[in-house]
């Protein structure tokens, strides 16, 4: 798991970072920001962060403002010396909020309670590579041609003409490498096991790429990704923030 401090006290941020480490020796600290300024010109930037620690009152302002500049989707646990600030800091995405010093106890609960919540994110993560491992190791055989419906007459489509899928509602639809639209048999769920993951990845709930498809890749929101596709897709074309990770190894392997 990796975290961000936002603290602008050496001393507090030390001692925090060394909790939670003791806590969990899996957790690996990214970075240490200071301020608000080095804060937004850090999130405003792509970052692979699951968890951020937060202090609220920092040297050149309070860290809510950071949140009023740049769209920040990853958990927040806040810490803080007062608790005025309880409310506000629950209207965002907070996991919880704990007051100074903080008690290790307490951090423990905080970070079990990030994991309970958004653990099961990286381990479907490790699933999915499991999965594919196993498939690589059976020599799994993938889908050569998808069906695909025409009106009262039923056709295929060759993978390989394949250059993304999408589901609108209860429908999904292929898109092949000239543009042309079509209506499938079959859901997003069910496709992606059935086309090879080198060639193939699922970014969102939404859409499923071929690695011929992806044309640009551009940092976004919130550590997000969004990509350019050739064809044009109307579909959402973010990466999710949770297959982030994944998709920029597929990307790079």
């Amino acid at each position: 798991m990796n975290v961000i401090i936002v603290e602008d006290e050496i001393p507090a941020a030390t001692r925090l970072s060394k909790l939670v480490k003791a806590i969990d020796t899996n957790i690996t600290i990214l970075e240490k920001i200071d301020s608000v300024e080095a804060a937004i010109k850090y999130f405003s930037k792509t970052h692979e962060a699951d968890l951020i620690f937060m202090d609220i009152q920092l040297a050149d302002g309070i860290s809510f403002d950071i949140f009023n500049t740049v769209s920040i989707s990853t958990p927040v646990i806040f810490t803080t010396a007062f608790d005025q600030y309880t409310l506000k800091a629950f209207k965002l995405n907070s996991v919880d909020y704990l007051l100074k010093p903080i008690d290790e106890k307490e951090l423990q609960q905080a970070i079990q309670k990030y994991k309970d919540h958004f653990g099961q994110k990286e381990e479907q993560y490790n699933a999915d590579k499991i999965l594919k491992a196993l498939q690589q190791i059976n020599g799994t055989k993938y889908k050569e041609r998808l069906l695909i419906k025409k009106g009262q007459q039923l056709s295929y489509l060759k993978t390989a003409m394949l250059a993304h899928c999408y589901a609108d509602g209860k429908l999904c639809f292929a898109i092949d490498n000239n543009g042309n639209k079509f209506l499938l048999e079959n859901n997003l769920t069910i496709l992606e096991t059935q086309l090879n993951p080198d060639k193939f990845f699922r970014i969102n709930r939404h859409l499923l790429v071929n690695i011929e498809a992806v044309k640009k890749v551009h940092t976004w929101l919130g550590g997000r990704l969004k990509l350019e596709l050739h064809p044009f897709t109307e579909a959402d074309c973010v990466v999710s923030r949770e297959r982030v990770s994944g998709f920029k190894e597929w990307l790079g392997q």
